[in-house]
């Protein structure tokens, strides 16, 4: 993601208060973490612990104690995306308060009350007509909602429309992803849905730091701060990172970690993907240390963060490694599915860095307020 494709219309400086601060680092963390508890419900055969959805089961909002370890590992990570859901709600409300006051929170809090109004009446409708999924569908109604409200607010901001997006993205995003795994469940795992579930929450990971980055980042126009042959290289690693992840999305899907014992896997042979995702990640891991190699030659911006991306990657090859060896264990296999979101948050920041604010004669005051926000 360049940083030039979310600038806003007018950016100026605002006020960054502490809250927002760290409610968006907490959403960063929230959205990796999810990750880590939607592992364990697939790597402990817990993903039908929880028969139903939005419900446990037909009868019980939570698990009940017949279903064991199993119903309460499901229902935890359900807990953790209504968590996930509501730090984000609050990352837009700070964010809307800062780059447009009160009047533009007032808006995006009636847009969430007509929301609940529809879902409520859309899923009532679904009942008594006997309409299949009807959660699905009340579910939809308020990503509807959200969508309206941050097409709505994003025509009224004139500073900070970056910061706006990105909010508004990670909001829709959950709202979305909780759609998803519900269709996950409905479908007894289907492994092609579980894995989109999963690139999903990761490319929500990248969004949650891209929002970090602009965040502390200097407002205004932006240039590029690294020759253009590095720029392309860079890009060129990022295609590399998104094939390793598809093939390591295809080759989990493949392999013994279904969520349940008695899923149904997507049929590919897991020992050949498994080789064929391994090409990629030398790839990756080969271009990254070029990149770390010459930004520090050249002293450019990104070499800090491409020190981390090289240290997250080889940790990741390393476990990728290791988990073959040993047949897959639980615990390596879930390492693996972390490393792989904080890879992707690392390298969204280095590509966030390749560019810098224009320089003009009102950089030094600007870029000292950034600092202090």
């Amino acid at each position: 993601m360049h940083a030039s494709s979310v600038t806003s219309r007018s950016e100026t400086s605002i006020a960054i208060h502490r809250p927002l601060r760290v409610f968006a680092w907490l959403s960063f963390l929230a959205e990796v973490i999810i990750i880590g508890t939607g592992g364990a419900v697939r790597l402990t055969g817990s993903g039908l612990g929880c028969s139903e959805w939005p419900l446990c089961t037909p009868e019980s909002l939570i698990p009940l104690p017949e279903q064991g370890i199993h119903g309460l590992i499901e229902f935890g990570n359900r807990t953790m995306t209504g968590v996930v859901g509501l730090v984000a709600l609050a990352v837009v409300l700070l964010t809307v308060h800062a780059v447009g006051g009160r009047r533009l929170v007032l808006r995006a809090l009636w847009f969430a009350v007509g929301g609940v109004v529809l879902a409520v009446a859309v899923y009532a409708i679904a009942e008594v007509l006997g309409v299949a999924y009807s959660a699905a569908l009340m579910s939809a109604a308020l990503l509807l909602s959200v969508i309206a409200g941050a097409v709505d607010s994003l025509r009224r901001t004139e500073q900070r429309r970056d910061l706006a997006l990105l909010a508004w993205i990670v909001l829709a995003g959950v709202m979305a992803q909780a759609v998803v795994g519900g269709f996950a469940v409905l479908t007894d795992l289907n492994a092609f849905i579980v894995g989109f579930h999963y690139a999903s929450s990761l490319l929500l990971v990248c969004v949650t730091a891209a929002y970090l980055v602009r965040l502390y980042a200097a407002p205004g126009p932006r240039e590029t701060a690294v020759p253009r042959w590095f720029a392309i290289l860079t890009h060129v690693t990022g295609l590399a990172l998104a094939v390793t992840i598809l093939f390591g999305v295809l080759t989990t899907g493949s392999g013994p970690h279904s969520g349940d014992a008695d899923i149904k896997r997507t049929g590919f042979d897991a020992t050949w993907l498994a080789h064929v995702h391994s090409w990629p990640g030398y790839i990756l891991a080969a271009l990254i240390v070029a990149l770390l190699v010459s930004a520090w030659v050249l002293r450019l911006p990104t070499r800090n963060w491409l020190i981390v991306l090289t240290a997250t990657v080889l940790v990741q090859v390393l476990v990728g490694v290791l988990q073959a060896r040993h047949g897959l264990p639980p615990v390596l296999v879930g390492i693996h599915m972390m490393l792989a979101s904080l890879s992707a948050a690392a390298y969204t920041v280095v590509v966030l860095k390749l560019k810098r604010p224009v320089a003009t004669e009102h950089a030094p005051a600007v870029a000292a307020h950034a600092g202090h926000a």
